[in-house]
């Protein structure tokens, strides 16, 4: 079965009781994962870009937005309880070393280098060295620069390596999907997946269908709700529908050997000549 994380990172608004939610629909519908992401803001951006005006619920500078996002340890705490009670499992990307330490304090499956910073040698060397398996998405990615991020990661460390394009939402003609084969011929010691900003379920039934074993998806309880990410993120409905179609292909795939099924035996006495 395709391994399927819901990322709701900033769609949660800050808001536990929305990621709670999601965690419900992640959970009631089955996906295996719940992904936050996890920023040190003064870290991550520069003062000039946290000082420029921004109106978002929680003020009207960059720095106002950011940190509004951002989950506090307690609720940190409280979002990992919750999925122990639900029987889901979540993790995290990290955006800098020190929000990197900060989410290895819990028992996370996983560690996820995000699409923009497949560069950062300082973050994939300390991310290498926490010991856990790690998620490297590719998007804004050429093969050379995913090469040399797996040789500082070391191929051993690596669980899943994401096929991505990093606009959100992505336009079909941008989403690549063969990618995901191609990716498999080159890394087949690893596990080939999907990251989707695509508003649709298609990609993700197309990159399942040629063979990805783990898809990520940005999820929202309501599309129009205040954020950057909500007009590339799957609502619930598209979750369970995707996780149906996903089911009905692991059953479609078979085994690839060709054979008579009992249930053709009475056409062939009837038909074959």
């Amino acid at each position: 079965m395709v391994g399927v994380v819901i990322e709701a990172g900033i769609n949660c608004n800050g808001d536990v009781n929305i990621a709670k939610k999601l965690i419900d629909v992640a959970s009631a519908a089955g996906c295996q994962y719940f992904k936050l992401q996890k920023r040190e803001v003064d870290l991550v951006y520069s003062q000039e870009e946290l000082d420029k005006p921004r109106e978002s619920p929680w003020g009207t500078t960059t720095r106002d937005q950011k940190l509004g996002l951002e989950f506090t340890e307690l609720e940190y705490m409280e979002i990992d309880e919750y999925c122990k009670s639900k029987n889901i499992q979540w993790f995290a990307s990290p955006w800098d070393v020190v929000s990197a330490g900060f989410i290895d304090q819990f028992n996370i499956p996983f560690i996820k280098i995000p699409s923009p910073l497949i560069t950062n040698i300082e973050l994939l060397q300390f991310c290498k060295e926490s010991g856990r398996p790690i998620i490297l998405s590719t998007g804004m990615s050429t093969l050379e620069m995913v090469d040399n991020a797996i040789r500082i990661l070391g191929q051993k460390n690596i669980y899943s390596i994401l096929h991505c394009t990093s606009t959100y939402p992505s336009k079909p003609s941008e989403l690549n999907i063969k990618c995901i084969t191609a990716l498999k011929e080159r890394y087949p010691w690893t596990k080939i997946g999907f990251s989707n900003h695509y508003p649709g379920l298609m990609g993700m039934i197309m990159a399942v269908a040629l063979g990805a074993e783990m898809i990520e998806l940005h999820a929202t309880l309501d599309r129009t709700s205040f954020g950057s990410d909500q007009a590339a993120s799957i609502e619930p409905q598209g979750i369970f529908e995707l996780m149906e179609r996903i089911r009905l292909i692991d059953q479609m795939k078979g085994d690839g050997i060709k054979k008579i099924y009992g249930s053709e035996i009475p056409i062939i006495k009837k038909l074959r000549r």
